[in-house]
């Protein structure tokens, strides 16, 4: 996901939580009660009315004996009809859940599916990506260009579904239909493409491993395609770009000059590109980008940095595509790794916008790669936690993004071994690859394989608005310094100089005050790599 560059989020009024938060971000038993498999989603774009009709198979096994589950679909949206074994299931709705009631018991363990028939007319972004819904727009010869992004928003604003992170679908197969001379293209595979006696044709889209819902998506136009290939660690990975016509030279230079040095860049961080039997996508789109997967939304008009900006204020963001590197960094952080919770989505984007550091460490140097995440706590608010509100399909601050790298950036230099970062990094990928996962477990693997407990770290800069501040003052040739912080015994090391030209040494501040001796009246601090504010008390 991407985030708007001059967004602040206002922590001056108290959020009020309705019950469509509740029916959206809580894990109840009828949510928990299966567990989804597979999904054929077959829909039909009609894009004169800007409605859609299809439906979508649920292919679940009981996880507990149950009669009635939920899943969900935007109110704007028409249930037409559920079946289940030929017959028509009774349901009932409530904003938008729907709760599917069933004849007589599923009991645990069974394998059971049914189909959910709609249609309607879904939400139309005003500002997509972010804030959620179709985009209806046009190439410049005046053809059809329609795309879909709804992170946060909810897929359930344009399909049926069990619209959760918690539940990722083990496969999935996308059918998408649009008026003949127009192409679609969705997430994994291209199986086949049928045309349809009614003038449309439908193109199915086969996804091979676990996906989220929200990146499940469709991208509509008269694409021009060219193809390339990326030698990676797991084999041959096949690269397919999707452009409009009228952009497709541009696309080959800008594509070609990115790609293959982040995917080799991610790969050495991270591991291997997570879904390589679906292959790896861009597809040019009328907003600036998301994370779809397999299938990664590309719309910065073929500029460098961020729509020709610097998020940094460096000058380095302004070597390289901003939506290339970071919605695909999201492959990795966001798509194999999932929050369960969307408050927990630092973990999505807190290590996607440090890969952007990563990436410009790959082509720069290191120096490089500290200085670009340094640079861009310009934008941090510090106004809320980065976590947000549990079970009521809440982010917290949109600090997510430029804290959680800066955060990350501090633990590496807490670790201080390139070689135990990197295996941590690439560890993540593996433990929690294609699976959903929490804020505990991530910093107890961390934890774990760092050799350091970091919960502390981790807790002032995710669960409170304020960074650590290093208080200092001198006295008889002694500078005494503490932390001042939220977390009760914080006790973050840092690394100092007690004197200009000299070395830098580690100290361990706690709450309480201790000292060091030096000539200066106050210690040099590596602000460069520590994200924290300092104090001098006379």
């Amino acid at each position: 996901m991407l985030i708007s560059f001059a967004l602040k989020v206002s922590a001056q009024t108290e959020p009020k939580f309705t019950r469509a938060d509740t029916l959206r971000g809580m894990l109840t038993p009828l949510r928990t009660c299966y567990d989804i498999n597979y999904y054929h989603l077959d829909v039909k774009v009609n894009i004169p009315d800007k409605s859609i009709s299809g439906s979508n198979l649920f292919r679940f096994t009981a996880v507990q004996d149950f009669k009635t589950l939920q899943i969900d679909l935007f109110a704007n949206l028409n249930v037409e009809r559920i079946l289940y074994k030929g017959k028509e299931l009774a349901y009932k709705r409530e904003l938008n859940a729907v709760f599917v009631e069933f004849p007589n018991t599923i009991p645990k363990g069974q394998k059971d599916e049914f189909v959910v028939y709609y249609n309607g007319k879904p939400t139309v972004a005003k500002r997509a990506p972010w804030d959620g819904g179709f985009v209806f727009s046009t190439d410049k010869a005046g053809k059809p260009w329609v795309a879909v992004a709804c992170q946060g928003f909810g897929a359930s604003s344009w399909w049926p579904t069990k619209d959760h992170q918690s539940d990722e679908v083990d496969s999935m197969l996308i059918s998408v239909s649009v008026p003949k001379g127009l192409m679609d293209v969705s997430n994994g595979r291209l199986r086949s493409t049928e045309e349809l006696p009614d003038g449309y044709t439908r193109f199915n889209w086969f996804v091979s491993y676990p996906i989220n819902n929200y990146t499940a998506t469709l991208n509509i136009a008269d694409y021009a395609h060219f193809s390339d290939s990326f030698k990676g660690e797991n084999g041959d990975l096949t690269l397919d770009y999707y452009v409009l016509k009228e952009n497709l030279e541009k696309a080959k230079a800008q594509f070609n000059a990115d790609v293959k040095p982040m995917l080799k860049c991610f790969e050495y961080w991270f591991g291997p590109y997570p879904f390589y039997r679906d292959g790896y996508k861009l597809v040019e789109t009328p907003y600036l980008g998301m994370e779809h997967q397999s299938a990664v939304a590309y719309g910065n008009k073929y500029l460098k940095g961020y729509m020709g900006r610097d998020l940094s204020g460096t000058g380095l963001g302004m070597k390289w595509d901003y939506i290339i590197v970071h919605e695909s960094g999201h492959e990795w952080f966001g798509n194999n790794i999932t929050s369960k919770d969307i408050a927990d989505m630092w973990i999505h984007e807190g290590f996607t916008m440090y890969s952007e550091g990563l990436f410009v460490e790959c082509q720069e140097g290191k120096e490089a790669g500290t200085k670009y995440i340094a640079g861009v706590r310009r934008a941090i608010s510090n106004d809320i936690p980065i976590i947000g509100p549990y079970n009521v399909n809440r982010e917290g601050s949109g600090d997510m993004y430029y804290k959680g790298a800066n955060l990350l950036q501090t633990v590496r230099t807490i670790i201080d071994d390139d070689v135990k970062f990197r295996d941590m990094l690439r560890g993540l990928n593996k433990e929690f690859g294609l699976k959903t996962t929490t804020t505990e477990d991530v910093v107890n693997f961390i934890n774990e394989n760092s050799g350091k407990n970091l919960t502390k770290v981790f807790d002032q800069y995710l669960r409170y608005a304020s960074i650590p501040n290093l208080e200092m003052k001198k006295n008889k040739g002694q500078v005494f310094y503490k932390w001042a912080a939220d977390v009760a015994g914080f006790d973050m090391p840092l690394r100092i100089k007690t004197s200009t030209n000299g070395e830098w040494i580690w100290i361990k501040p706690t709450t309480q005050w201790k000292s060091i001796r030096t000539k200066l009246n106050k210690l040099i601090i590596d602000t460069d790599h520590f994200y924290i504010d300092t104090k001098t008390i006379n």
